[in-house]
């Protein structure tokens, strides 16, 4: 219990760092956040260079609107949320997102052969899936937005989503199998 309440007095102390615009307060937020808000933004760009691109803006973005945190909720939600939106900004600008991806498309990607399932392994699965698909199945299932939310965020219907976070799982399925029987494969 003492260690709960030292770290929310640290990161008290951090933000209110931040918000002094103190360099060594930055440092340390970057520091501590930014391997776990790297993964988040290699779930949404596959490309290492774009993906940390995308977390430094996003961590500019932490530090010039810190005013904006007030203290309630989790600050590690709170650039989360900056994170998607940024990567979400990147494919829009960069990538010319199409949320509609011909289902043809989706079952022309390839599966990697891999030795054994670890979570880079999965990650690499995931980021095969087409980017509309990809965006959708992040949104939904790991960063818990609603499909009326992923709708108003993409700018499609919530039967898009619906459809797209559908064929997503029905892709990750078949790039899944094949990797186990390429797996089997391999050992048998």
């Amino acid at each position: 219990m003492r260690l709960n309440i030292y770290q929310s007095r640290t990161l008290d102390k951090l933000v209110d760092g931040l918000r002094k615009n103190d360099s060594r307060s930055q440092q340390a937020v970057y520091e501590r956040f930014s391997p776990a808000m790297f993964a988040v933004s290699l779930r949404y760009v596959k490309d290492h260079d774009s993906a940390q691109d995308v977390l430094l803006k996003s961590f500019m973005k932490v530090f010039s609107n810190i005013r904006q945190y007030k203290g309630k909720g989790s600050f590690e939600g709170w650039i989360r949320r900056i994170v998607v939106n940024e990567a979400l900004m990147f494919l829009r600008k960069y990538k010319n997102m199409s949320v509609e991806v011909d289902i043809q498309e989706a079952k022309d990607t390839a599966a990697s052969t891999y030795d054994h399932l670890e979570a880079e392994e999965l990650l690499h699965v995931v980021q095969q899936l087409p980017v509309g698909y990809r965006t959708v199945f992040n949104l939904y299932a790991i960063e818990g937005y609603s499909h009326a939310e992923i709708a108003e965020k993409l700018d499609i219907s919530e039967g898009t989503s619906k459809s797209q976070l559908s064929r997503a799982k029905q892709l990750l399925r078949q790039l899944l199998n094949r990797l186990d029987q390429s797996y089997r494969d391999q050992i048998g």
